[in-house]
Order: structure tokens, then C-alpha cells, then sequence
């Protein structure tokens, strides 16, 4: 099997300027991705996503990076890096969510690279790529729906 790379993809009737909102904004990150996301969502912000309670020190934190942030057509950043480091193509995981004009909505794709280049042994590799494509299974799934309840009550 192949370790590579996660790609996903769905269509939804909203329009790329909302999508883009919805993948970018902390509001709307907490609502799917059910994480407080502590970031500006502008090329080169850092910050944070957390779940959990941060105050009892319950929480997974992951530094986060943005990388791209051209709306309405294209978010992407880096996590998955050692908290207080710098994001590199090294030490981090690369997810990209590209938004395509279809029709009166947007093609959503997904994709998470990066996970060779970490370095990782060859059981960590394959334990962290499943871990991350359940977890993209999840949470894109929880992003579609969101979204969908969000043009259906406009």
C-alpha cells in the first residue's frame, strides 16, 4: 500500500466564497472540525487547532501553519510539526483544499501529503496514514454536512 498521499472530494450547491469561508474561518472550523482553531487564516499565520479542554491540559493541540489562503479557490497549511518548531516539507504534513467552480457550486478536494517525508519508521508511517485517512473520512464528511445545512437554511 501506498503512504503518500489522502485525497478526498465531494461537490456541494455553495458557492466557492462560502466553501472558503467555511475551511478557513475558526468559527466554522470548530462546527466541523469540532476544534478551536487559534489562527488567522492569511498566508503564514501560525497558530493552533485544539481539542479538549486546554485549561485542564485535556487537549490535543497541533501546531498549525497557513500556507495558501487565495480566496475563494484555494486553503492550505502545514501541521503535524513538533510544537515550537517551524513548519518545513521535513517535519510537517501538507493539507490542501482546493475549491472548483461546478455549475451553481463548488468541487471540494482534499489532500494530505507529507507522510514520507517525515522520516518515520515503517509501522508509524502506515499507523499515522490510517489514522489521518479515518480521520479525513470523518471530518470531510462532517465538513460536507455542515455545509449542506448551511445552504439549506439560507
Amino acid at each position: 500500500m501506498e503512504y503518500g498521499r489522502i485525497e478526498r472530494e465531494f461537490r456541494i450547491d455553495a458557492s466557492p466564497d462560502v466553501v472558503y469561508k467555511v475551511i478557513s474561518s475558526p468559527a466554522h472550523i470548530r462546527e466541523w472540525w469540532h476544534a478551536e482553531a487559534l489562527l488567522e487564516p492569511v498566508s503564514g499565520a501560525v497558530g493552533e487547532l485544539v481539542w479538549g479542554d486546554k485549561a485542564k491540559a485535556e487537549a490535543e493541540v497541533a501546531s498549525i501553519t497557513v500556507v495558501d489562503a487565495e480566496q475563494p479557490r484555494l486553503f492550505s497549511f502545514r501541521w503535524v510539526y513538533p510544537l515550537g518548531e517551524v513548519a518545513t516539507p521535513a517535519n510537517s504534513l501538507l493539507v490542501t483544499f482546493e475549491l472548483v467552480p461546478s455549475g451553481t457550486g463548488t468541487v471540494v478536494r482534499l489532500t494530505e501529503v507529507g507522510f514520507r517525508e517525515m522520516g518515520w519508521e515503517a509501522a508509524v508511517l502506515e499507523e499515522q496514514y490510517k489514522e489521518h485517512s479515518v480521520g479525513w473520512d470523518t471530518h470531510f464528511a462532517s465538513l460536507r454536512d455542515y455545509l449542506g445545512q448551511l445552504v439549506a437554511a439560507q
